[in-house]
Order: structure tokens, then C-alpha cells, then sequence
């Protein structure tokens, strides 16, 4: 007896729509940030569909939700969703400050990881910073004027128990 067995390619639209085997295959959704001061935010993953706004600031934290070849669909912390090409994120995590669920206003910033230490600062919401670590719990988190240590809950630009390193 014997058995041929042939090879049939499987088209693109016959793949999952998760399937990010196209992509760069770095989990899905993560977190990254701008690397230019002009990035281009288009409708859909190529250079066809017309930009529909455009960054202007760098270090901007975005979600990464989707990939497709090279290009990542992100989504801002207002939730607006686009497209951009790979080359315009960076890895270098950044956050804003998100806004209190309750009062106060401000979100206090620490001198280290626990809420007995010296207060630093009182950041408020909208505030942009490097996240340098998180322990799951706490980040350390600098910007213009500040450094300390933040409750990693008061930020949008990090996971609930994610840990940085």
C-alpha cells in the first residue's frame, strides 16, 4: 500500500483571527509606547488607508491589541484604536497617572514601595512617567521633577500584577 500525501497551503482568511503568527509573536495585548514625535495613526494595517490623526508627543504609553505583518493596531487610554507601524513603538514602558476612582484628586507618590514612607510628591491625573520597575504591586515611576514610587493600580500604561524588570 501506498499513501501520497500532499502539501496544501492554507490561505490567509482561512487562519484564526488571533492568530498573530504574521507578527512579531510577543503576547497580545502588552503594553508599549511611542518612539517619535510624529507618528501616523492610520485606519487600517498599511500604507492604503488614509492616517486618521497623528501623535505629536513621544513616550506615549499605548496598548498593542492587534498585529498584522508590521504594523500594530494600538489603542490609546481613551480607547481610540489605529493602526501604526512597528518601527514607530518602542519597548521603554511609560504611564499616565489614570484618574482616581474616589477622592482625592491627586495620587500620592512615595519614596519607596509602601504607604508609611516620605510622600514625594502628589501627582496629578494625566501626569506622564517612565515606568522604571513594578513588583506586581508598586512602580517606580520618574518624570519632569519626580521620582518615587507609585501604586501600580493609579496607572494606566501597566497591568494589574504585571511585574518589570
Amino acid at each position: 500500500m501506498v499513501v501520497q500525501l500532499a502539501a496544501v497551503p492554507v490561505p490567509r482568511t482561512a487562519r484564526a483571527a488571533n492568530d498573530q503568527s504574521e507578527g512579531s509573536g510577543l503576547p497580545l495585548p502588552r503594553f508599549a509606547s511611542l518612539k517619535s514625535d510624529h507618528v501616523n495613526v492610520r485606519g487600517g494595517p498599511n500604507k492604503d488607508h488614509d492616517v486618521a490623526w497623528i501623535y505629536t508627543r513621544p513616550a506615549l504609553p499605548v496598548e498593542i491589541t492587534a498585529e498584522y505583518e508590521n504594523w500594530r493596531r494600538i489603542r490609546d487610554r481613551d480607547g481610540t484604536e489605529g493602526w501604526v507601524y512597528h518601527t514607530l513603538l518602542s519597548g521603554k514602558r511609560s504611564a499616565y497617572v489614570a484618574n482616581p476612582k474616589t477622592r482625592p484628586d491627586l495620587v500620592p507618590l512615595y519614596e519607596s514601595a509602601d504607604r508609611m514612607s516620605p510622600l514625594r510628591a502628589m501627582l496629578e491625573p494625566g501626569v506622564l512617567g517612565a515606568v522604571r520597575r513594578c513588583n506586581g504591586q508598586w512602580c517606580r515611576f520618574a518624570g519632569n521633577g519626580f521620582d518615587g514610587w507609585i501604586e501600580q493600580g493609579r496607572l494606566w500604561g501597566v497591568y494589574p500584577n504585571e511585574k518589570i524588570e
